[in-house]
């Protein structure tokens, strides 16, 4: 557990930087460059990079776009927007992966509302739902009902995952599901669980560069997420 626990700490501290520095003028690609050297200089490897081709270290997905924005030199931050930093640590060949999405500058006190609901229902189901035994369902059906709660729409098409060896592997995590029903979680399990929701409609489409995946009625979309270890005792948020 020593290598989880220390690519966790990474990629928290990694997403806390970043996040900071999330200010107007800076592009996505000045953000990633950030991430890629501070993961490698405190001992792991960037997951996301070369992922299944994918060009940078980390994911930065903004406004409208919902999860896998791919950083580039044209993309300029600016006052108002929100920016999802999604990003994964490797070490010792241990994956874990996590999210946070920020404001640029002042944003709208609507949209801060948005991104403090949704990052409180990421904190709320480990909290209150995440143990051993728990089944899938129980966690999928938690988040969609508090995100409708408040008006927000889970997005039904990307889910949470579970973690270890690889990025992506069983089972999945949906944010949309029912009570009840699905795998069952069992001590020692990895996975990442992360709300990813719609301030608008949760229909999407993938834009032409084949990796962003955007909001059909270009609403505000935001995305937090943990690598979650399931324990004895509960549960142990990993990043």
């Amino acid at each position: 557990m020593a290598s989880i626990r220390k690519g966790g700490a990474i990629l928290r501290d990694c997403l806390k930087l970043v996040g900071a520095a999330a200010v107007p003028g800076v592009t996505t690609k000045m953000l990633d460059a950030m991430a890629e050297e501070f993961i490698l200089t405190k001992g792991g490897r960037p997951a996301f990079l070369g992922y299944y081709g994918f060009t940078g270290t980390l994911c930065t997905s903004i406004n409208e776009e919902v999860v896998h924005g791919i950083p580039r030199d044209d993309k300029v931050l600016k006052e108002g927007d929100i920016i999802s930093l999604d990003g994964g640590v490797i070490v010792d060949d241990l994956y874990t992966d996590a999210c946070i999405t920020v404001g640029v500058g002042r944003i709208k006190p609507s949209t801060q509302k948005f991104l403090t609901h949704v990052s409180q229902t990421l904190e709320d189901v480990i909290a209150n739902v995440v143990k051993a035994g728990v089944q899938v369902g129980d966690i999928s059906s938690y988040i969609e009902q508090h995100l409708k709660k408040a008006g927000y729409s889970a997005v039904r098409t990307l889910t949470g995952h579970g973690l270890g060896t690889t990025l992506h592997q069983f089972p999945d995590v949906p944010n949309v599901g029912k009570a009840g029903t699905g795998p069952v979680l069992p001590v020692g399990t990895m996975i990442a669980i992360e709300p990813i929701a719609a301030m608008g409609s949760p229909d999407v489409f993938t834009a032409e560069d084949q990796w962003t995946v955007i909001t059909k009625d270009r609403s505000l979309s935001c995305h937090f997420e943990h690598s979650v270890l399931i324990t004895e005792g509960g549960c142990e948020v990993v990043a």
